[in-house]
């Protein structure tokens, strides 16, 4: 007959091994949602907004103080002036560092030195927006290896969603690092469903509070307007993508950062998706955060983006445009 301790030990060891169980089930991440799962959450567009935003940016350089102060002044010459907007931006900073003050946002100062900076965690708790952008640091597969991006984007979207239910929350997709062409558009292709959506999004809205996170999908618009561009030998303003991105002080590439051409490309994104507004014939004669001018694409390139636009934001429900039934692209 066995010993009432081992009894004890065993029933003890049983016990230990049903809550360790319970427990990885409670805190482990829930299974990603299917490629079919995403659709259906994106099957019922988004109605257009009939007033002015109020928009909090989240994110790095690539957004920059100048893609909000485009997306302003092209709300307010489409009818909606009182676009407002806050943010906060570091280098090259992740959605964990944003979230977790043991991680120090890199850049803070400089890139925070703004009246558009407001405090995230306040801002969003406020209820006072209408829509949340947020973005990954690039590159992206480190992000996903080391920063638990898709954790950190439910955070944030059920941050978002405590403090006003009806919020509309976004992913900006940005883009690689360039290398060679081929090579930089097979990554505009397919890192949207390898890694943006298909990872991080995937992930993060199986989460029980997270919701529908749509998509400001700049990368493709890029692709898009790229090969628009060599289909017709190059334009004014732009021969090839490296067009669109900054020079250094000495003359060289900058592989990551954009130029006044890129910034207006992605501000035309922006706007597009948050107002489900056509872009074609918006002012291409902006002014930068600074109040300075900016560098106007010519009349010719400006169609072509704002084209590249319309033609990629209408065709992806992960957008919340829709595509009404029978409608075709024009």
């Amino acid at each position: 007959m066995m010993p009432t301790y081992k009894y004890a030990l065993i029933l003890t060891a049983a016990l230990v091994a049903l809550l360790g169980l319970a427990l990885w089930h409670m805190f482990s991440d829930p299974r990603p949602l299917s490629a079919d799962d995403r659709a259906a959450l994106y099957a019922r567009p988004l109605a257009a907004p009939q007033s002015s935003q109020t928009v909090y940016h989240l994110g790095h350089s690539l957004v920059g103080h100048d893609v909000p102060a485009f997306i302003a002044q092209l709300a307010a010459s489409a009818g909606f002036p009182d676009h407002h907007y806050n943010s906060q931006l570091g280098w090259g900073t992740s959605l964990r560092e944003h979230w977790d003050p043991a991680h120090p946002v890199n850049g803070f100062e400089d890139m925070n030195a703004t009246q558009a900076w407001r405090d995230p965690h306040e801002a969003l708790a406020s209820g006072a927006y209408d829509s949340f952008i947020m973005t990954e640091m690039v590159e992206l597969n480190d992000a996903i290896r080391w920063h638990a991006s898709a954790r950190h984007a439910a955070l944030w979207a059920a941050k978002a969603r405590a403090g006003r239910p009806d919020i509309r929350i976004y992913m900006y997709e940005s883009w690689p690092h360039l290398t060679t062409l081929q090579d930089w558009l097979d990554r505009l292709d397919t890192d949207p469903e390898t890694l943006w959506e298909g990872t991080i999004l995937a992930q993060a809205m199986a989460q029980p509070d997270t919701g529908v996170i749509h998509v400001i999908p700049v990368g493709r618009v890029m692709a898009a307007l790229t090969r628009a561009v060599a289909a017709q030998g190059g334009v004014a303003g732009m021969a090839d993508h490296t067009d669109l991105f900054a020079r250094t002080p000495s003359g060289d590439l900058d592989p990551i950062h954009l130029n006044d051409l890129g910034n207006y490309l992605v501000a035309l994104t922006h706007f597009a998706v948050l107002y489900h507004h056509d872009p074609r014939g918006m002012p291409r004669e902006l002014r930068r955060a600074d109040g300075n001018a900016a560098n106007a694409p010519p009349a010719e390139l400006a169609r072509l983006m704002q084209d590249s636009v319309w033609s990629v934001i209408r065709s992806l429900p992960v957008t919340g445009l829709g595509m009404p039934q029978g409608a075709t692209l024009q």
